[in-house]
């Protein structure tokens, strides 16, 4: 019997040679995971087995790089793994574990944390914890908060956290929400803003920094940025990343001056609205953006130049009201159907 696919998509991996990280169309099945230059390829450019296995989430090796894991083969080979946001991370995670699980034939698979090891309850599920923090209404308020002439945006301090986890009854006290709150830090679900936070991450005492006033945190998928006083022109680009995300993932978009086809990870905001698209392997800085006010997207089935390039399938264009054309490739039938659905709801409210 084939093995059957659990799951597939781009994730960004770190070279097994070179240090370089890269996107690359991975494809879960139930004894291994294949990994191919581009999704259209035949043959892989590697294949990792999960039988012996082992996967750690999150994997801190990389400071500045968030949202890894590591799968360490049974021959002891380390593969580092970056998705684009949490939520594909913990999808990933998820599957794979289960199906190093169902290898090892039944016996449970112990979850190792790489951080020093906060011993939280088996009931908690930090994934769903997060979600009603990030909620709009009921969860934890993003603010603009300033300090030693910076403005940090979308963001909070950890004695909020800590508040809002017992007035949630989440947490019976301070000591237990403080654990519950250093459990969201160390697997990436919130990010240390300003320079306290930062050097609290880092110290031993990092319970005692998170109850700080001044300790600034922000969520991973949030807007956050952070602006120093400078020239007025910068206020106005920051502007654009104002508003909430809405979507983020990655998408194959065809190249404006070049017709090539590269794997982008995008972030969909409302209000005001905009598309920006970034290198999935980097970070912080945006290759660009899309405004998306008064645009139109639709699904299309042509794309010149497409077809040279290996691309065909789950297409659409956005064309903006300066009449710019856009083309992507998602990499279902059914993610070409959500990215239009956000980014027309986007399109029709936003600012």
């Amino acid at each position: 019997m084939e093995p059957q696919e659990i799951r597939e998509g781009y994730l960004v991996k770190k070279g097994t040679v070179l240090s370089s990280w890269k996107a690359v169309w991975v494809v879960l099945s139930e004894d291994g995971i294949e990994f191919y230059k581009k999704k259209t390829d035949h043959s892989p450019k590697g294949m990792i087995p999960l039988k012996g296995a082992t996967l750690i989430s999150p994997c801190q090796d990389f400071g500045k790089r968030t949202l890894v894991f590591r799968i360490t083969t049974d021959k002891k080979q380390d593969h580092f793994f970056q998705a684009s946001h949490v939520e594909e991370r913990e999808f990933w995670v998820k599957d794979i574990k289960r199906a190093i699980t169902c290898l090892q034939g039944g016996k449970r698979f112990a979850r190792k944390s790489t951080r020093r090891s906060i011993r939280l309850p088996e009931t908690v599920n930090l994934v769903e914890l997060y979600t009603l923090m990030r909620d709009q209404d009921d969860g934890v308020k993003e603010l603009k908060l300033e300090q030693q002439n910076r403005v940090f945006n979308h963001c909070f301090t950890g004695a909020t956290v800590v508040d809002w986890l017992i007035s949630k009854d989440k947490a019976r006290n301070r000591p237990e929400a403080l654990m519950l709150a250093t459990g969201l830090l160390n697997e990436g679900f919130l990010q240390p803003a300003g320079d306290l936070a930062k050097e609290g991450a880092e110290s031993a005492e990092q319970t005692a920094f998170l109850d700080e006033t001044m300790a600034l945190y922000y969520f991973a998928d949030s807007g956050f940025f952070c602006e120093g006083y400078s020239s007025d022109e910068d206020v106005i680009v920051k502007e654009e990343f104002r508003g909430n995300i809405i979507k983020q993932g990655c998408l194959l978009k065809q190249g404006h001056k070049r017709k090539n086809w590269k794997v982008r990870k995008f972030i969909l905001r409302d209000d005001p609205a905009y598309l920006h698209y970034y290198e999935p392997s980097k970070g912080d800085d945006p290759l660009g953006s899309i405004h998306l006010r008064g645009s139109v997207v639709t699904a299309v089935e042509y794309v010149p130049d497409a077809k040279k390039h290996d691309i065909d399938g789950n297409l659409f264009e956005i064309i903006t009201s300066d009449e710019v054309h856009y083309f992507f490739q998602a990499a279902t039938g059914e993610e070409r159907k959500d990215w239009i659905k956000a980014i027309q709801a986007v399109s029709k409210s936003g600012k």
